[in-house]
Parts: structure tokens; C-alpha cells; sequence
């Protein structure tokens, strides 16, 4: 196997462990997971969670340093959870009756998770 390859294997792997810890901070939290990578023809989202009405889109970063990791979400990212959402949204109309909100669940090195609530408006 390439060293590439062996990467890219790693992220992924790495990935999906910093998507199970900020899901599961976001239920211990009191949200309820809607669903988890979830592809649309924009793009996929991360995950999806709902507290009291309120809809948040999640986006997962995962780096060494929780500050790495706040500053690793793009512009062009940005649009394409907002496409990606308004395409959701159209498929599940009852989702975030009381709103929705772009959330950033940055996980480090030690498995540490913080939450940027509303981190970027659609």
C-alpha cells in the first residue's frame, strides 16, 4: 500500500472517531442526532441534530489543536452546507421548526470536543 493511500486511510479512520465523540457530546448535550453523513447532490454534512425545535447542521474538524482545528472551515465549505442544507430541508419540512443554526464541533488530538455554536450564518 502506498504511503499516500496509508494516509488517507488514517484521516478517515481518524475522521470518523472525531465524528463519533462530537456526536456523542452533542447527546450528552440533550440534542438528538437526525442523521450522520448525510450526502446531498451540494455535498455531505457531517451530521444533523435537533434540541427543542432548533436544527443544527453539523461540521466536524478534527486537528491536533482545537484552534487549528476552529480555522479549518472555508468559505467555499461554508456554501456548501448551505446548499447542502437548503437541499435537506426540502426533503425533511418539519426539520427546525423553531430555526437553524450552523454549528462547528472541533475534536483534538485527546479527543477533546468544543462546540461553535452558530459559527456562520446561511
Amino acid at each position: 500500500m502506498s504511503s499516500r493511500r496509508r494516509r488517507g486511510q488514517i484521516a478517515y479512520t481518524s475522521g470518523l472517531a472525531a465524528e463519533d465523540k462530537a456526536c456523542a457530546a452533542l447527546v450528552a448535550d440533550g440534542w438528538s442526532i437526525l442523521g450522520r453523513r448525510l450526502r446531498t447532490p451540494a455535498g455531505e454534512i457531517d451530521a444533523v441534530a435537533e434540541k427543542a425545535g432548533l436544527l443544527a447542521i453539523i461540521e466536524v474538524k478534527h486537528r491536533p489543536v482545537l484552534a487549528d482545528a476552529v480555522f479549518a472551515l472555508t468559505e467555499r465549505q461554508q456554501a456548501r452546507l448551505i446548499a447542502a442544507c437548503d437541499l435537506l430541508l426540502i426533503e425533511h419540512p418539519e426539520w427546525g421548526s423553531a430555526g437553524v443554526r450552523f454549528d462547528l464541533l472541533v475534536v483534538d488530538r485527546l479527543g477533546q470536543v468544543r462546540r461553535v455554536a452558530d459559527a456562520f450564518r446561511g
